[in-house]
């Protein structure tokens, strides 16, 4: 049976930058303070004019690139902040980036979103629906962050991240070899945007709510981030039969350092085996694990048949992991 291996990857993050000090002008903060909680001191955030689809088609572009390849048979693209309500913004992307008609969608899964992205990318390539996908993770926090909100402005930056995926056999360097994913709906609280679905539609007059903006419940969230990320990755480790000394680079949805830290240690990983992407770019959402890749790639951490572990948590809530062994690409 074909399973998707990964053969290309590639990222984007916007010119502009939110410092911490930039941060402790408006607000009663820190460098220090935001640091010492987070590990992140820039964010990246798109400015006038900017979109999320922009940076998604420079990330797939590079991806592409990485590949060697200029076409593939469908584009995925998980986001939790599309261009538009309606449309869906992959077939945008795929039109942008010359694909012809292949079939494109977007996928929410929120901060997990890149990795049900790599099920979804192998179950298409499973089925024999396609033979390569280009998956991209791409969002713009920026536009949904309550302006006024110390906590969450600190914390999220705007990026896309793009790797591409051919059909090819388990025994490849680069196949994706193991799965974990999970959710669970009576958590849909702890991170949300409650306003602007059905649910509970815009206001039709007057100006926006409180509940237009993201929120989320910080401790509570780390406490099931670490829970969760932990669980799902032991599962995968027992999948592929690896132990936790022989990954060489795990990769966590880049929430803040000290989430990375607590799931590294409840799963036995050293700190020098965990990559830490965020102090430049801060959370990324559904972008934050392929740039990292991108990010672990062009800086030398990601040598050709080395065991990679890939875990996230996000909104939903879900939560998700996968193994597989990093090939030989271009940078």
């Amino acid at each position: 049976m074909c399973v998707a291996v990964l053969a290309g990857v590639g990222g984007d993050i916007p010119a502009g930058t939110v410092t911490n000090d930039d941060l402790a002008a408006r607000f009663d903060t820190s460098d220090a303070w935001i640091t010492g909680r987070t590990g992140i001191r820039t964010r990246h955030v798109i400015g006038l004019g900017e979109s999320t689809s922009d940076l998604a088609v420079r990330a797939g572009a590079a991806a592409l690139a990485s590949a060697g390849m200029s076409t593939v048979g469908a584009v995925i693209v998980a986001t939790t902040t599309p261009d538009r309500p309606c449309p869906a913004t992959a077939p945008v992307i795929a039109a942008r980036l010359g694909l012809g008609p292949v079939p494109a969608f977007d996928l929410g899964a929120v901060c997990s979103g890149f990795v049900y992205g790599l099920a979804a990318a192998q179950g298409l390539i499973a089925s024999g629906l396609t033979d390569s996908v280009l998956l991209i993770g791409a969002d713009t926090f920026s536009t949904i962050l309550d302006p006024d909100d110390r906590s969450t402005r600190a914390v999220f930056g705007d990026g896309a991240g793009a790797v591409v995926l051919r059909a090819g056999s388990r025994a490849e360097a680069g196949a994706l070899l193991a799965f974990d994913l999970g959710s669970d709906g009576t958590q849909e609280d702890l991170i949300t945007v409650r306003a602007g679905g059905s649910r509970a539609p815009h206001a039709a007059s007057g100006p926006p709510g409180p509940d237009r903006w993201f929120s989320m419940r910080g401790q509570v969230v780390y406490r099931h981030a670490v829970q969760k990320m932990a669980a799902s990755a032991r599962a995968v480790l027992a999948d592929v039969g690896w132990s936790t000394d022989a990954v060489d680079l795990f990769i966590a949805h880049q929430a803040n350092e000290r989430i990375l830290t607590a799931v590294g240690d409840e799963l036995g990983i050293p700190s020098r085996n965990i990559f830490v992407h965020l102090t430049e770019v801060g959370n990324t959402a559904a972008a934050s694990i392929p740039l990292a890749l991108s990010a672990a790639w062009a800086a030398g951490r990601l040598r050709p048949h080395d065991r990679i572990l890939l875990t996230a948590f996000g909104g939903g809530t879900t939560w998700g992991s996968v193994a597989l062994v990093w090939p030989e690409i271009m940078p």
